[in-house]
């Protein structure tokens, strides 16, 4: 019987959602349909209202209905975002995020267990592995395997049959040592008294000298030990009992607070103890597990195994070959395990296949997540959501383009694409020009920034926005370039360092010039990172501190250079306390100025001192409200209005205006403002050389774009020496606009001019083609990466046949 035909889907389902009315930061009163089941990307400068679109509106919106069909016990233990001030928000459907920044994992996250990939892994080694009985006989795979239970065919005996926990280093296969780390942390004598010259009494022993630790060396001097001694000189048997004393209880006498002696039955804890619970850092060093050998598995968990090699030896293979290794185990196995084996191979290479599309077939599932770079992150997380194979579902991505190369975009947009043709709808966040071309649908907002933004500026397919008069995008999706910068002359000095070997650095030799702008470029895993954030960063601090390189640093050439500066994207501050003008410096200035014109402390002033903060929120200018089963509402204080002040305070003027009106001014509006206030311009001037005259002087700055974090630290540079200071920044494009880049580009001049020397780790082409030295790496990532295959200015660059970022770079 022929199949019937699927009738097509009915006219009358809805082609857009229908956003109206919607206030939501910059968004005011904003109406805009957002087409279904298509790509749709919202472009835009930094600050225009993009996030606040598609993160603060579609997604909190949506995740709050995908929410609603959970439990209220469910929904009380999920962390929900407040819901959009809006008139109206029609057939919106369940949202799902990629943030533009995954968080660090943990010390005991991998590749295999962020990807899942690992958890298939496992259960295939439980269910096709061959395992070891207690006698040490070897059961291979069968139907009776497959029982709780399994007999040895050698001896008879009868054993529990490993489950896929058995192999978890999160569970029951843990190793014992290490507790599933891999490496174990010890105690190093040599932290515990840095200086012997000192005696105890001096504070020679640094984890005695922390509050009630101190007891401890009281009960030192009771059991013998001389506290008026330099440590070098004390006895084998004193340092001993400092170092390994037994854990004694002992008679202390210390003088109390009225300065008589008091008498007290102290727990005597050795310097080696005491270090352990201070749980401090900096008197532990690491190695890897004696136990495991860093495989983080027990023993029992590695007597398994598929196709001759154990699970430690499986997870450390790379993607690629792990693929290979996989599609070689279905002849191995028995004929009445092929439907088993099958489903297991089938699911693992499944797993696998999302991840190789991306370009990460160069990772081994035993990489440690902490050590991965952002574009990695943020592509395992992506290949995650892909694997779940739904339809209906509502996609928002901010910035998935973050730490790829541009031969990496292709596996993107193909993994963008699969996710709309399985019925879903797409709406990315993004400034990469090939993402954006490729999209159904643009949004185009602007056409500023702050309270210039916050507007549908143009709207339609890429080539309709392209020819738009009124775009700002539009000419650089037809091929204007952002920024063209001739490369300065190089000069003669330069920073060398040799890399001996680093993750897959094998005996690399850099140079960059000094004074110079030096982009590093290469694919994601190329050892970009490593050269210059794991290796030049911490060898310069290093020498400039006059302590040893680290180890994996064979020499290094700073010259003249004095100070480093590292600049990364991580937010600015921990909550709304953090303003920009409390992280310039401005708002001393500006409190001192209020101080000065009133005759009032500077404290009334202060939004963090109970002398001039609203009782009721504490100076936050909002409360949070507690509803149980809903997420928690953050209204405005009833009491100061989001003011943020007391009443007192808010009744001094000066020019007109209470210190709650200036923290509502734009910086650029500040500098008008306060034109004939030095000190209050001079930490603002630097924020609008950066670009960002827009922000408020009150905003709080965790809510900035990784973007808008790097430019404000760069503005904070801005006021201090620049001469012989090296900065490094780590993908400064991140959230940043072709205007934007310009006006980067335009701040690195004027570090440059000032003496500064720049190492820039990039993708975006743009800021790689305005460098005036570039250092590509590659050929690929992984062990085939890690070396320089082309460097010098980037139209050498994009000439050398060498050369991964040459062709994209040329065109």
């Amino acid at each position: 019987m022929a199949p019937s035909k699927i009738p097509p889907p009915p006219d009358s389902l809805p082609r857009a959602i229908q956003v109206r009315g919607v206030r939501h930061n910059t968004l005011r009163d904003l109406d805009v349909d957002v087409p279904l089941w298509r790509t749709v990307v919202i472009a835009g400068v930094s600050g225009s209202g993009k996030t606040s679109l598609a993160m603060g509106t579609l997604y909190a919106e949506g995740l709050h209905r995908f929410l609603e069909g959970l439990s209220t016990y469910s929904r009380r233990r999920l962390t929900q975002a407040q819901r959009p001030d809006a008139d109206r928000i029609d057939n919106l459907p369940p949202a799902l995020a990629l943030r533009q920044r995954p968080p660090v994992p943990g010390p005991r996250s991998t590749v295999g267990t962020m990807s899942e990939v690992l958890n298939v892994l496992r259960l295939t080694m439980s269910r096709l592995g061959t395992h070891r009985c207690p006698n040490g006989h070897d059961v291979p795979p069968t139907i009776a395997t497959q029982a709780m239970e399994i007999q040895c065919p050698t001896c008879g005996i009868r054993f529990e049959a490993p489950g896929a926990e058995s192999f978890a280093f999160n569970s029951y296969g843990a190793c014992p040592r290490c507790q599933g780390l891999g490496t174990v942390f010890e105690v190093d004598p040599a932290t515990l008294v840095p200086d012997p010259a000192k005696t105890i009494a001096e504070g020679a022993v640094l984890p005695w000298n922390v509050g009630g630790r101190r007891l401890s060396m009281y009960a030192a001097g009771e059991l013998g030990v001389r506290l008026d001694v330099p440590y070098g000189k004390l006895s084998r048997r004193e340092k001993e009992l400092v170092m390994n004393g037994e854990p004694v209880k002992q008679m202390v006498t210390v003088s109390g607070r009225n300065g008589r002696p008091v008498q007290l039955n102290v727990s005597y804890d050795n310097a080696v103890t005491a270090a352990q619970r201070s749980d401090n850092s900096k008197y532990l060093n690491s190695h890897t597990c004696p136990v495991c050998h860093g495989s983080r598995l027990r023993p029992e968990a590695l007597t398994s195994r598929l196709n001759g090699r154990n699970l430690a030896e499986i997870s450390a293979l790379d993607l690629d070959h792990l693929v290979e290794f996989a599609g070689g185990l279905t002849p191995l196995m028995p004929a009445e395990l092929d439907r088993l084996t099958t489903g297991l191979i089938g699911e693992l290479t499944g797993a696998i296949a999302p991840l190789l599309d991306l370009g990460l077939g160069y990772l081994g599932l035993d990489r440690a997540g902490a050590t991965l770079s952002t574009g990695e992150r943020q592509r395992i997380e992506l290949t995650s959501t892909v694997r779940s194979n739904t339809t209906g579902m509502l996609y928002v991505l901010d910035e998935p383009s973050v730490g790829l190369h541009p031969s990496n975009v292709e596996g993107l947009r193909k993994t963008i694409a699969a996710l709309a043709g399985n019925g879903n709808s797409v709406v990315i966040v993004e400034h990469d020009l090939d993402v954006i071309r490729t999209a159904d649908w643009i949004i185009e907002m602007g056409p500023g920034a702050g309270r210039l933004g916050g507007t549908i500026l143009a709207q339609g397919p890429p080539d309709s926005v392209a020819r738009d008069r009124r775009s700002i995008i539009g000419p650089y999706l037809a091929g204007k370039p952002a920024v063209t910068r001739p490369p300065r002359p190089l000069s003669p000095s330069k920073i060398e360092i040799n890399v001996g070997r680093l993750w897959n650095l094998h005996n690399v030799k850099a140079s960059f010039p000094v004074n110079r702008l030096t982009g590093v470029a290469g694919p994601s895993g190329a050892g970009k990172t490593s050269l210059v954030l794991d290796s030049l960063v911490p060898a310069a601090r290093a020498s400039l501190a006059g302590k040893a390189l680290p180890a994996h640093v064979k020499s290094l050439d700073l010259g003249s250079l004095r100070q480093v500066v590292e600049i990364d994207a991580t937010p600015i501050g921990l909550n709304a306390r953090s303003t920009p003008s409390t992280y310039s410096g401005a708002f001393d200035a500006i409190r001192a100025h209020f101080a000065a014109a009133s005759g009032r402390p500077a404290g009334h002033f202060s939004f963090n001192t109970k002398d001039g903060q609203c009782p009721t929120c504490k100076g936050l200018g909002s409360i949070d409200l507690d509803v149980q089963y809903l997420p928690d509402i953050n209204v405005e204080c009833p009491t100061c209005h989001g003011a943020r002040f007391n009443d007192e305070t808010l009744s001094v003027r000066v020019d007109d205006r209470t210190i709650a009106d200036v923290l509502t001014l734009t910086v650029r509006e500040a500098l008008d403002h306060f034109a004939d206030v030095p000190a209050i311009v001079r930490p603002l001037r630097p924020i609008l050389d950066v670009g960002l005259d827009y922000l408020r002087l009150g905003e709080p700055t965790p809510s900035l774009s990784g973007g808008e974090s790097q430019r404000l630290r760069i503005a904070a540079r801005l006021r201090s020496s620049q001469r012989d200071v090296l900065y490094v920044l780590d993908e400064p494009s991140t959230g940043l606009h072709p205007v934007d880049i310009r006006t980067l580009v335009g701040v690195f001049d004027r570090l440059l001019d000032a003496g500064a020397t720049i190492v820039v780790i990039d993708h975006d082409l743009d800021v790689l083609a305005a460098a005036d030295h570039l250092i590509d790496m590659g050929p690929t990532g992984g062990p085939a990466g890690g070396r320089i295959v082309a460097q010098g200015t980037p139209a050498e660059v994009a000439a050398n046949p060498e050369s991964v970022t040459g062709p994209w770079l040329g065109r």
